[in-house]
């Protein structure tokens, strides 16, 4: 009987001791996912960042070339 009760005992445990590594798991990789997708948005947005600042400095250029033709 002791042995019985000592068996569901430790069964009972090892499956708590599973789910959690299981859990832990899929918070990493969720976590690795969030990582990437962060990595990517930051490089959209220096891609985006850098477009801009050529942009503004091409009119700017402009502008100053068409005032001293003036």
């Amino acid at each position: 009987m002791r042995t019985a009760a000592l068996i569901s005992i430790v069964l009972a445990l090892a499956g708590c001791g599973v789910e959690s590594a299981g859990t832990a798991a899929t918070v990493g990789k969720l976590q690795a996912e969030q990582a990437k997708q962060g990595k990517q948005q930051m490089e959209t947005f220096k891609a985006n960042l850098d477009a801009a600042t050529k942009a503004t400095e091409e009119s700017a250029k402009r502008a100053a070339e068409e005032t001293n033709k003036n």
